[in-house]
């Protein structure tokens, strides 16, 4: 190996990857399914040549912080609120319908009851990563499609937290019911401090200095990050306070700026999420789970666009809106991934069935990037027709 453990792992990861990629384009592939690959092969159930996917999963996490924040940018706090209370029965109801199914699947294939509850839990959820990655910049900006993508996946992002919360803290325990008590109210505080920071303080600086364009890109930066961070110690998560600290200054006309000189570096962190799934995953369990994963999975992938596009209808959305929105949302979630690994970690669950859930999601995760991208317009679609950025 060489001398440097941590860059010649990165050089692993982006030389198999690019490997990978140049292939995928050649033969009209999604290239996040070759993000994925890239981690089997280099993890540890593959040639091991990187053992500590832990640490690129922790940088990977840049990725989804950064992802969160460009959204919060493109998005506008006026319509953002009205979309998020007109989507808020989809949002609830729909995840009432996903935990059903993969209870019910689960029960059928022998799990335990609390086994069950969590696999049905892992169902509720859609990718925010694959979702948004798949949406192109100008469905954001044109079209309601991105904003009631935006709504549904952010009332599943706070289920998806007080779950945790409850897993983590027990939900008949004081301090867990206290835990949930306190992202209810920080929610609003950290929403409150972060407007009056940025149209009292952030905004008169960036207004002040907008010719020095390295120093907008530092101080975008440091406030996504800072908030994010904030967000976590008020018993939220990073992704929350990064969406925040983004549609805080979407209003800005400086928004736009910011949004396209951040996107490289979104990107690089994303391949290195991708990659984190793909070495997680034991390929030595895949025999005991693949079969109720394959049924799981494939129930999924056929039920989510026909609930959202039934659910959307009765909210008076089109029908194609409806589907679209439903394929786009079809897989389940990295909140599935994390909920798998904190009930593990709490004993609540067993190895198989926490496999069982992460051969789920990736499963979801290619077929999903598959009819996504060869159906609707993406970033990275492989055909002209359907090429947005």
């Amino acid at each position: 190996m060489g001398s440097d453990p941590f860059v010649f792992s990165f050089f692993l990861i982006f030389a198999c990857a690019g490997i990978l990629a140049t292939l995928a384009l050649f033969t009209r592939q999604p290239l996040i399914v070759m993000y994925i690959v890239t981690g089997m092969i280099l993890g540890p159930s593959g040639t091991a040549l990187i053992d500590n996917p832990e640490l690129i999963s922790s940088i990977a996490k840049f990725g989804i912080i950064f992802l969160l924040f460009l959204l919060g940018l493109d998005m506008q706090p006026a319509k953002l609120i009205k979309t998020l209370r007109s989507a808020m029965l989809v949002g609830v109801g729909s995840s009432l319908v996903f935990f059903a199914v993969g209870f019910s699947i689960a029960s059928v294939f022998g799990y335990s009851m609390t086994e069950t509850i969590i696999i049905g839990i892992a169902m509720m959820f859609s990718s925010t990563i694959i979702g948004i990655k798949l949406l192109p910049t100008t469905v954001l900006h044109h079209r309601h499609t991105g904003e009631l993508m935006i709504s549904l996946l952010l009332i599943q992002d706070l289920i998806a937290i007080i779950v945790l919360l409850v897993i983590t803290g027990g939900l008949m325990e004081f301090d867990g019911v206290a835990k949930i008590a306190r992202v209810l109210v920080s929610l609003p505080l950290l929403v409150l401090f972060s407007w009056l920071f940025v149209k009292y303080i952030l905004l008169p600086l960036l207004e002040k200095f907008d010719a020095f364009h390295e120093y907008i890109f530092l101080v975008a930066i440091a406030w996504c990050l800072g908030l994010a961070e904030l967000s976590e110690l008020a018993g939220l998560s990073l992704e929350i306070g990064a969406f925040i600290a983004g549609v805080t200054i979407a209003t800005s006309p400086i928004a736009l700026y910011i949004a396209d000189h951040l996107k490289p570096l979104r990107d690089f962190f994303l391949v290195l999420f991708f990659f984190s799934i793909g070495a997680g995953f034991h390929m030595d369990l895949l025999a005991e789970v693949i079969i109720p994963a394959a049924v799981i999975a494939t129930v999924i992938l056929a039920l989510k666009p026909v609930t959202f596009k039934f659910m959307l209808r009765r909210m008076s959305e089109t029908s194609a809106l409806g589907w679209e929105t439903g394929f786009r949302l079809g897989q389940i979630s990295e909140f599935s991934l994390l909920i798998a690994f904190v009930a593990t970690a709490q004993n609540l669950i067993s190895q198989e069935a926490s496999h069982l859930i992460q051969a789920t999601a990736i499963l979801t995760f290619l077929a999903s990037s598959y009819l996504v991208v060869f159906r609707y317009p993406t970033p990275i679609a492989v055909n002209d027709r359907l090429r947005r950025d």
